[in-house]
């Protein structure tokens, strides 16, 4: 993969961040997560800027779409747009009607967004069906994560078969989502702690101008920067399970020490709501388990390779 973004793709990333700094932030996100509500405005502006479409589109495809995942998650979009813009079109081709909701029998418990999407994907096996819900149809479950729950048995009973394989296809393409979500999440976290130590001072100097402090905020920033390149070579290959599995293992593994290295460096400050760093972190602690976690992600990578090799 060439790790070059072309001028286009670096346009449409600006593009996205800019629509986001007037559309998102930690302030709009923790806000939500207090009322445990979805952010329909971003969700309206993204969809009327394009960018929910990029992962189908004439001249983009599923790079461009995962840069778009990347800056909801860096700035803290309540949005599903892991799901909708990237995970389902990169699986199957095409769009459904959004907000969407990943579920995934192997792995019950409360979905992320259910309680505000208006299609379940629900996952059994090597099979799936997307299933049309209405607002209100899902209970909504309380939850510190910073993601609005839902809890959904019951619905994927019914719906549209989306056809042989097409459990095993959404699996890897959720994952490479997952991913890309999550590096955008640490990346935020990130930033934030960086900003903090950056105005606090000890010693009569900024926090952040000591050695000791820049290399562990340095170590950070190097896997996180490995999980976003993961990622984004699994969306662009178009999710292969063995790519999807690493991708996702790797961001779930460093979300871990990203989540203990950020709130051990900005102190007791950074899990209180008037900073920002808990909107992400907290978000950082529901990405790491989706799906199984990286136990899940490792023994699907595992089982790729030895697919392969045979």
């Amino acid at each position: 993969m060439d790790f070059a973004l072309s001028d286009d793709q670096r346009a449409i990333a600006e593009a996205a961040d800019a629509l986001l700094a007037k559309h998102a932030g930690w302030e709009r996100a923790a806000a939500l997560a207090m009322s445990g509500g979805y952010d329909d405005a971003l969700d309206q502006a993204l969809g009327d800027a394009g960018f929910l479409e990029a992962a189908l589109g004439p001249e983009t495809g599923p790079l461009e779409a995962a840069l778009v995942v990347l800056a909801v998650a860096r700035a803290g979009g309540t949005v599903a747009a892991a799901a909708g813009a990237l995970a389902v079109p990169l699986a199957l081709g095409r769009a459904l009607p959004g907000p969407i909701a990943l579920a995934d029998r192997a792995h019950p418990g409360p979905v992320r967004f259910a309680a505000h999407a208006r299609t379940l994907v629900a996952i059994d096996g090597d099979a799936a069906r997307a299933v049309a819900i209405e607002r209100g149809a899902v209970q909504p479950v309380a939850s510190p994560f910073g993601y609005p729950l839902g809890r959904t048995e019951g619905l994927a009973r019914a719906g549209e078969d989306l056809g042989r394989g097409a459990g095993a296809r959404l699996r890897d393409a959720w994952r490479t989502a997952l991913a890309v979500e999550t590096a955008g999440t640490m990346a935020g976290a990130l930033a934030a702690t960086v900003a903090y130590l950056t105005q606090r001072k000890q010693f009569g100097r900024p926090i952040a101008s000591f050695q000791a402090v820049q290399h562990r905020l340095a170590a950070c920033a190097v896997q996180v920067e490995g999980a976003r390149w993961l990622a984004l070579e699994a969306a662009a290959h178009g999710a292969p399970a063995e790519a999807a599995a690493v991708a996702a293992t790797h961001a779930a593994a460093t979300a871990r020490r990203v989540f203990a290295e950020t709130h051990q460096l900005s102190g007791a400050i950074g899990y209180t709501r008037e900073h920002p760093l808990h909107v992400f972190t907290m978000r950082l602690q529901a990405l790491r388990l989706e799906l199984g976690g990286a136990p899940a992600h490792a023994r699907a990578a595992a089982a790729a390779r030895w697919t392969r090799a045979g």
